[in-house]
């Protein structure tokens, strides 16, 4: 038996792979978007705004991921001035700026921890559209594997 005639026997399993696949894509797709929306949802919540002086965004809601490094960005810029240009691990501890720039360095990981995750869910959301193309492919090369094949005459030599 060949190969082309052993694919050809067995379409319920390409259609099968195909549904599965959709069926995966459909799941990726809507967490990722879940994702997105959540942490948006959530960051909105704060009710942080990116700061009047920033590269960009200044006087904006923080909840997308442009916005989230825009404030941790200037977030980092104040707890330097702040500092004379030191990081906290710089920093004496007995330097009362220590706490601010403290403070600075949470919050910049909390913003940053926050991209990472607009990230994620943009990267499910991505393999889920990829996955349900591919799983539309397959059902289709399914349909045409299980499609009869048209008889062609034989040529008689003469």
């Amino acid at each position: 038996m060949s190969n082309a005639a052993a694919v050809q026997s067995k379409p319920a399993h390409i259609k099968l792979l195909a549904i599965i696949v959709i069926v995966f894509g459909a799941v990726f797709a809507v967490a990722g978007a879940g994702t997105w929306i959540a942490v948006s949802t959530n960051l909105r919540a704060e009710q942080i705004t990116v700061s009047e002086d920033a590269a960009a965004f200044g006087g904006e809601t923080v909840d997308t991921p442009w916005e989230a490094w825009a404030q941790a960005d200037i977030i980092n810029k104040h707890a330097l001035a702040g500092s004379g240009g030191k990081t906290y691990a710089e920093l004496d501890k007995e330097d009362p700026a220590r706490a601010s720039v403290m403070n600075g360095s949470f919050l910049r990981a909390s913003l940053f921890t926050s991209v990472v995750a607009f990230g994620v869910g943009l990267l499910v959301f991505g393999l889920g559209v990829v996955f349900i193309i591919t799983g539309e492919a397959l059902r289709r090369i399914a349909v045409r594997v299980e499609a009869p094949a048209v008889a062609t005459p034989a040529v008689e030599r003469v």
